[in-house]
């Protein structure tokens, strides 16, 4: 068997369905031995729309997404999905080619390190230099990508090792779980838990996970435990709940930190540091128990009191029967913050100023949605009104990146949510700054046949960067440009462009994409003036007494 042909079989045992893939010359073995295989190749136009469509199906199915690369600048263009990868925890594989490594006429051309190039992104980083060791690194591969913490892993396939016989057999994964936490540790937070007088349960991005959100559900429900959650964590527990006390889409200073500074006690389930702190520990505050896969990653805002390492829905389970009907906590400030912030979430929530201002577009777009539908945001200020204002129901409904926090892949995130998903509306959330660095990704959207709607939230500058340094009293400079007509640009790739001129429209604007299906995209101008009135102004000058 030809190495490149064990490279397939190897993909097919690991039960990989597609190919996210930008190839060049180096890859033109594998290509061929993917073209007689079970695995579907999805052509991009740039790799970094490849990488990060095969790390956003990493993240919705747990199993790692593949991408396929060639070297040098092919290779080098994958970078950002592969930190993306590694900070938001995303199990991802990623393929590059590379030139012969046994004989080469050609030099140094277009020669890069690559494997020193991701160790420092990637789980494990490695040239394949024999195909009988094929089987084995990719079993590897596969383990090290999707085992907690996922993340990402690189493998090099030179020309010349692609096209060389082979005579090893496929390694077939199997099953395996993971350690429980011990009793004495649970008995320890059980104990912990039922002595506070007012605690406080924060579900972070580790608990995104089926079986740990399943469990937390039953956890919250059975208790009646209150809680937060931080961007990543949105719709692990449903947030329309009277338990639910918001997002903590800042560090400190909006309403959900008066619940945190009249807690005594935070239960953290699933808190990953990589996330933007959702509150600041001090020494002599409140006592915090770390419950995750992973013991936790200390520094200067974060190191908790007790730990309890293991399975996430194993170690709620057990503390949920060990909680059985004794959590007797005083609910009553808890309870009248959650209709103070409810309350305060919904103003604004039907302005008719135009452009729009971000709680009436979030209102509207809220409303668009059915409770499983899907968002996928890019990177921009609005992610912060997203993380607060919008209700997630269901895990995996609202893919926020509050990790690398890139700009560029809330297209490519909604595009495989649309793949995966084809029977729930899909919206790409995007400011007109991150959707231009993939937004040739659309040539992509429409060959695929996808349902897909792209919201183009558009004030024509680096709209987040320009507030900040408003806020830091320098000149309005150098954060401004000039966007296409996004109606012609979406209809010159055969999609379907829409402008919204009225506050009152974007809601059947939305409706009649979604009901047309195919690839849509909606310029929408948006005035962020509100950034200021609402999370500087009525922020600091809030008081969290009732």
């Amino acid at each position: 068997m030809k190495a490149s042909d064990l490279m397939v079989a190897a993909l097919e045992a690991e039960g990989v369905e597609y190919v996210f893939a930008v190839p060049g010359e180096e890859n033109l073995d594998l290509l061929e031995s993917l073209r007689t295989s079970a695995i579907t190749l999805v052509l991009a136009r740039h790799e970094q729309g490849a990488g990060f469509m095969a790390a956003t199906y990493g993240r919705l199915t747990g199993k790692a997404g593949v991408c396929l690369a060639t070297l040098g600048p092919g290779a080098t263009n994958l970078t950002a999905p592969a930190a993306y990868a590694a900070l938001g925890a995303f199990p991802l594989v990623i393929i590059t080619g590379q030139k012969p490594i046994k004989t080469s006429k050609q030099a140094q051309f277009q020669i890069v390190d690559v494997v020193s190039l991701f160790t420092p992104l990637c789980k494990a980083s490695t040239q394949i230099v024999n195909g009988n060791r094929i089987p084995s690194l990719v079993r590897e591969g596969f383990r090290l990508a999707q085992e907690e913490r996922p993340g990402a892993v690189l493998l090099e396939l030179p020309e010349d090792i692609a096209e060389e016989e082979t005579i090893e057999p496929v390694i077939p994964p199997h099953y395996r779980r993971y350690a429980v936490a011990g009793d004495a540790a649970l008995d320890e937070a059980a104990e912990r838990i039922i002595a506070a007088e007012r605690p406080l349960l924060l579900i972070g991005a580790g608990a995104n996970r089926r079986r740990a959100s399943k469990a937390l559900r039953k956890f919250v429900s059975d208790t009646g435990f209150p809680f937060f959650d931080t961007q990543m964590g949105k719709g692990v527990v449903d947030e329309d709940s009277e338990l639910y006390l918001g997002t903590a889409a800042l560090s400190s200073g909006d309403y959900v930190h008066c619940a945190i500074e009249k807690a005594d006690l935070i239960v953290n389930i699933g808190h990953d540091v990589v996330e933007k702190p959702p509150f600041f520990m001090e020494p002599g505050g409140q006592t915090v128990i770390h419950i995750n896969y992973k013991a936790a990653e200390v520094d200067q805002v974060y190191f908790p009191q007790l730990e309890v390492i293991g399975d996430i829905a194993g170690s709620v389970e057990r503390l949920g029967n060990r909680l059985d009907g004794k959590l007797q906590c005083d609910r009553s400030y808890y309870t009248a913050l959650h209709h103070e912030i409810a309350s305060h979430i919904s103003e604004t929530s039907d302005d008719e100023r135009f452009p729009m201002v971000p709680q009436r577009v979030v209102a509207d777009v809220r409303s668009v949605m059915a409770r499983d539908d899907i968002v996928a945001l890019d990177n921009g200020i609005y992610k912060i009104w997203f993380a607060r204002n919008y209700i997630a129901h269901e895990p995996g409904t609202i893919l926020l990146d509050n990790a690398l926090a890139t700009m560029g892949a809330g297209l490519p995130s909604a595009m495989m949510a649309a793949m995966l998903a084809p029977g729930r509306r899909v919206l790409a959330v995007c400011g007109d700054g991150g959707f231009m660095m993939n937004s040739q990704e659309l040539e992509t959207a429409v060959r695929l046949g996808l349902n897909l709607v792209v919201l183009v939230l558009n004030d024509a500058a680096y709209g987040m960067i320009r507030w900040k340094q408003d806020q830091l009293g320098f000149p309005d400079y150098g954060l401004t440009f000039s966007n296409p007509d996004f109606v012609t640009y979406a209809q010159s790739y055969g999609a379907t462009g829409h402008r919204v001129e009225r506050s009152a429209d974007l809601v059947a604007v939305l409706n009649d994409a979604f009901e047309a299906g195919g690839v849509h995209l909606v310029d929408l101008p948006v005035d962020y003036s509100e950034n200021k009135k609402v999370l500087i102004d009525e922020l600091g000058a809030k008081v969290c007494e009732l």
